[in-house]
């Protein structure tokens, strides 16, 4: 970690929601193709994703 990024405060970005909305619309069209394997982990990713930025969006309020 350098100096400069050290001293920035926390900065949050809209990334994951937008990667859970990508792994999302991919596990809505694996479930429609009958692909249900990929559409449950395409599912799981994106939930996981949403979750990680609920997190950091409430860290990022606090501090």
């Amino acid at each position: 970690m350098t100096l400069s990024a050290a001293l920035l405060p926390l900065q949050f970005s809209g990334e994951f929601l937008y990667w859970a909305l990508i792994f999302f619309v991919l596990a809505i069209v694996a479930g429609l193709a009958g692909f249900r394997g990929v559409a449950g982990l395409s599912m799981e990713i994106a939930r996981i994703l949403v979750l990680v930025f609920l997190v950091l969006a409430v860290i990022a309020l606090i501090l």
